[in-house]
């Protein structure tokens, strides 16, 4: 990243963050060597990464109303939603509170009243069991070494299984190593009915884990990645070539 600018950094309990840009394109990191975001400034909507990509293909299951977004970053995951329908409603939580300064400042937040920010701990959060329930659930939990363990945490699935709807959806992204995580997946497949997963060119493992059975065909999930590509305006068809169940 040698040739892109440094236009703000800070350091707090976690570490450092810092805002890097070149052109068009702005970039969030924790530690100066990665990419936790990455925003088009002119098309701040659509995703850089390919694992936001992925992890928009919780669209194929439906049109949420409400979701919950853990990890904000720097707010990719909710300009791509807020671009798909504008009446959805985000929670989106963060540990950090210079992340969520610096994703208003830096990466044109959408910020209105569909939009809520919580500063606190994702683990915290989610136990505390909030009555209203939620579609979907993104969990996008990283740090300067990694992807947080709490989501392999079996207290944190039973959290985001009570916090969703019958027919809600949980999106965890990991790393490509939980391909081979025997546990992960078990306590998935006991807690959820229908465990996909989805493989992406960055070396990122999503998952989508439905409260319900899902019945989705070849011929159908082309057609409503068609759609969806269309609507979110960048394509999808690539990703969804690599979108199987996780048995």
């Amino acid at each position: 990243m040698e040739d892109y600018q440094l236009l703000a950094s800070t350091e707090d309990e976690y570490g450092s963050v810092a805002v890097l840009e070149l052109g068009d394109t702005r970039i969030l990191t924790f530690g100066f060597h990665d990419e936790q975001s990455k925003l088009n400034k002119k098309a701040p909507h659509q995703p850089q990464h390919t694992y936001l990509k992925a992890m928009l293909m919780s669209l194929l299951y439906g049109t949420p109303k409400r979701v919950i977004v853990l990890g904000l970053g720097g707010g990719l995951l909710v300009h791509s939603l807020r671009k798909f329908d504008p009446a959805i409603k985000i929670t989106a939580v963060e540990l950090r509170e210079s992340v969520i300064n610096i994703a208003k400042q830096y990466f044109m937040l959408p910020l209105s009243k569909k939009l809520t920010l919580v500063q606190q701990d994702a683990f915290e959060y989610m136990a505390s069991r909030d009555d209203r329930r939620v579609d979907v659930i993104y969990s996008d939990l990283f740090h300067g070494d990694g992807m947080a363990e709490m989501q392999r945490d079996a207290e944190f699935l039973d959290n985001c299984l009570y916090q969703l709807k019958d027919n809600g959806l949980l999106v965890l992204n990991c790393w490509k190593e939980a391909r081979t995580d025997e546990e992960l997946r078990q306590q998935l497949l006991s807690r959820f009915a229908d465990v996909r997963a989805c493989l992406t060119g960055s070396g990122n493992w999503v998952v989508f884990a439905a409260r319900r059975p899902q019945v989705f065909t070849q011929a159908g999930l082309k057609q409503l990645a068609q759609n969806l590509s269309s609507k979110l305006e960048f394509d999808l068809s690539q990703t969804l070539t690599k979108f199987e169940m996780w048995r």
